[in-house]
């Protein structure tokens, strides 16, 4: 039967495909007695669905052939096992008949039980065995409350997966789109997550706090997830399917039409020229940046050379890096982030401190890379050498005040002198930005500016730093919001000083790539948006549609709100006047 729930789009966008819970030990159990004449019929229904989840198994290991056998295999047949150990399903059975508990109820306590001693071994590996448990009890379950057709299962069968979950970790969003996920439900979650800018990022529909999806959503179910509306539709009909449909035909002709922006130049309806670059730090990415006709690279993380190995990488490996991604942007500037790195993010290198009570707001950005000054000079030397094959910008993260940037120039000076000495060819310049994220930094930037070519602001960790609301804590989502009227104040206050300075200053945040923030930050007086490739076209649309003078008039009214709806109301106002006279024209 068709049943539909609600959450929040944290990626826009329209998915089918079959459900898959990454947490199936959150199933809500039916914890009613059962009267004597049920416990027969519960019974069946049991050892029925213990039959279909053999069933699946069976299949599954059927269907594995080579080097995927051998790796799956043993994952699969430890789950089979687990379905005819004798002291789970007399356990389970006793809690029926003896006990008068629902199936559900009697899988919810054999799994608690059996998890507890699991997480009581001293055993690092048999304690993680402890997942098979969740997962197989969560098949089990998943077959007890199947309510899908044979023939919604057979749709089901030809499309890919939507994760429904409480959250899911970056890592895992990262790992899931790349093994053909189709979109992401999650019960919890903010739309300024990290988890949030990767869906954005992969393309992929996603709804945060969509309540109830891990208690009313099984395994396999048929699930439609319209992140337009806000809406996830569980068993669709045939109106609801052909509405997505229409959809698919929608967003094929939008980015056929988008698609021709590639190769246009960036002006607003007025003729005000904006440069977009793209945030990078994959191949593809840069790959992409240039087919949609970016102006450069904003922002290019060298973090993650740190965090795909184990142990550092060397002088030659992230120069060869940095090289190629100057080499691929044929020409264009690329600006190269120094190590971003702290105990808030997976350290293969083994760099970060460990233990800190709030790593958000620990040894992080320059503040790690200044307690090692050795590695960091390593990095310095690395870009000056790949500075030789094209623009390079070096831009140094977590700047708190201009003592920090005086140390990352001396440093580079020395950097200079080392590789003259061994006769390496320099660059003639190299210029040095400072990435402002701290509410210090933004509050004191007209120091900052004695000592920084130019300034890029990083918005995500502005806006929880000045709000201290945790951009990862949906329950704070009211509070984390770009919109609020003090951050906005701050923003423009950076924008101003450095074009009192005649310096350059872009946006590399994630409010530059949604075009909802466009026209407020174009009327901040913001001429650089670097963003994620994918997002440049709809950018670059929406700032064709945009007069520039008009905003930034309007930009004194705008920043006298008092709250972030009166800031939403005005901003909409003016931007709904100019809609209207472009729909004139």
């Amino acid at each position: 039967m068709r049943y539909q729930l609600t959450g929040t789009a944290a990626s826009r966008g329209m998915a089918l495909g079959r459900a898959r819970l990454v947490q199936p030990s959150l199933y809500t159990a039916d914890m009613r007695m059962l009267e004597d004449a049920e416990i027969g019929p519960e019974l069946d229904r049991l050892h029925k669905a213990l039959d279909h989840a053999r069933a699946e198994l069976r299949e599954l290991r059927g269907k594995l052939h080579g080097a995927l056998a051998r790796e799956v295999g043993d994952f699969i047949d430890a789950h089979s096992l687990l379905l005819d150990d004798e002291e789970l399903l007399r356990g389970l059975d006793e809690l029926i008949s003896v006990g008068h508990y629902t199936a559900s109820a009697a899988l919810k306590m054999q799994r608690d039980r059996l998890a507890a001693v699991f997480d009581a071994m001293n055993d690092p590996y048999l304690k993680s065995r402890g997942e098979d448990i969740d997962q197989v009890i969560g098949r089990v379950m998943s077959a007890l409350f199947q309510h899908s057709s044979r023939e919604e299962r057979k749709l089901a069968a030809r499309v890919g997966e939507i994760i429904v979950s409480d959250t899911v970790a970056p890592a895992d969003m990262a790992s899931l789109a790349g093994q053909g996920m189709l979109g992401v439900v999650a019960s919890a979650g903010s739309v300024y997550s990290h988890s949030a800018i990767l869906a954005r990022s992969f393309n992929l529909p996603m709804l945060v706090g969509t309540k109830d999806a891990l208690a009313t959503i099984n395994d396999d179910d048929l699930v439609l997830i319209d992140a337009e509306h806000g809406e996830v539709i569980v068993h669709p009909t045939a109106q609801d399917l052909a509405r997505y449909r229409q959809w698919q035909r929608q967003a094929a002709a939008e980015g056929r039409r988008l698609a021709a922006l590639a190769s246009a130049p960036t002006h607003t309806r007025d003729g005000f020229h904006v440069r977009l670059f793209a945030n990078a730090e994959l191949a593809g990415d840069v790959t992409l940046a240039r087919a949609r006709g970016a102006d450069g690279v904003g922002l290019y993380r060298s973090e993650f050379l740190f965090l795909r190995q184990r142990g550092l990488p060397s002088e030659d490996e992230q120069f060869a890096a940095y090289r190629d991604v100057v080499l691929g942007m044929g020409g264009l500037p690329v600006t190269i982030r120094t190590l971003d790195l702290g105990a808030d993010k997976a350290d293969s290198a083994g760099l970060a401190i460990r233990g800190e009570d709030n790593p958000a707001l620990g040894v992080r950005g320059i503040r790690l890379s200044l307690r090692y000054p050795d590695i960091f000079l390593v990095q310095l030397r690395a870009i000056l050498r790949a500075a030789c094959y094209g623009p390079v910008r070096v831009l140094v993260p977590m700047i708190t005040h201009m003592g920090e940037l005086t140390e990352v120039r001396r440093l580079l000076k020395k950097a200079r002198e080392q590789l003259s000495l061994e006769g390496q060819e320099l660059p003639e310049r190299l210029d040095v930005g400072a990435m402002i994220e701290v509410p210090a930094a933004a509050i004191g930037v007209a120091s900052i500016l004695q000592k920084a070519d130019f300034l890029a602001i990083g918005t995500n960790d502005l806006a929880q730093y000045t709000l201290a609301a945790d951009r990862n804590n949906d329950a704070l989502e009211g509070i984390y919001d770009p919109l609020q009227p003090a951050f906005l104040r701050l923003i423009a206050h950076v924008i101003a000083a450095a074009r009192r300075a005649k310096k350059p200053v872009s946006l590399c945040g994630e409010i530059a790539g949604d075009t909802q923030f466009t026209a407020l930050l174009l009327a901040m007086g913001l001429e650089e948006f670097s963003m994620h490739p994918g997002q440049l076209l709809q950018v670059r649309d929406r700032l064709t549609q945009l007069d520039c003078a008009a905003l930034r008039r309007a930009a004194p009214h705008l920043f006298r709100a008092h709250t972030r709806d009166q800031v939403e109301e005005r901003l909409m106002a003016v931007v709904a006047k100019q809609d209207g006279c472009a729909g004139a024209a």
